[in-house]
């Protein structure tokens, strides 16, 4: 089992992790400004499924296989450099429309930002550099078993997760008025793009 100190200093590293901007909490903020909360939390659930399958990818040791095989290692950093280059010309070039506030979410527009928050999770390289490099040092996974991989760390990933992203997201909601109209909206996407389109350059860095 995890002792105390463990769990606080994992759930302090993800937190500031989270909570540090990036292409998810940006592309979070930008939806629910779009789409209001139903639509964040949904892109949330999917920003937090991204982080389970690389929570599990560190636990059970396929970071080790990646880091053993270099090539590997780098055929990821430039696949997700690839995808987030192309998420960052979609914000660029999303056209907006004057939000209806009242207005509910289509099964469609969830279905789209759930789908979102996972494939920039997969693609982001801050989480990428967090399971793969810092979780290592706040907690020995050679101790992880199967039982506190799921009674403890994907629980409390969880929690820690929607409480920052809910922040992120209430946020969003107290400032969606003075953002519902079409240039605003334009500005906030593509701030979005241009973050996503550095973290992009950033994985391509790496790799060189």
């Amino acid at each position: 089992m995890l002792g105390t100190a463990q769990i606080i200093s994992y759930a302090a590293a993800l937190g500031l992790a989270a909570a540090v901007p990036g292409p998810g909490m940006t592309a979070l903020v930008a939806r629910s400004v779009s789409g209001g909360a139903v639509t964040g939390f949904t892109m949330l659930t999917g920003l937090i499924l991204g982080d389970l399958i690389y929570l599990s990818t560190a636990v059970f040791g396929l970071a080790v296989i990646a880091h053993t095989y270099t090539s590997l290692f780098t055929l990821i950093n430039w696949a997700a450099a690839c995808y987030l280059s192309f998420l960052a010309w979609q914000f660029w070039r999303y056209q907006p429309q004057a939000v209806n506030i009242d207005q509910k979410a289509t099964r469609r527009e969830l279905t789209s930002a759930w789908l979102s928050g996972l494939t920039i999770t997969l693609g982001n390289p801050k989480t990428i550099a967090f399971y793969l490099a810092i979780l290592p040092l706040v907690i020995s996974l050679d101790h992880v078993s199967l039982q506190v991989w799921g009674t403890m760390l994907v629980p409390l990933t969880m929690l820690v997760l929607l409480l920052v992203g809910a922040v992120f997201i209430l946020a969003a909601l107290k400032i969606r008025r003075f953002l519902t109209s079409v240039s605003s909206q334009r500005r906030l996407f593509r701030t979005t793009g241009v973050i996503m389109a550095l973290a992009a350059v950033g994985m391509v860095a790496k790799s060189l």
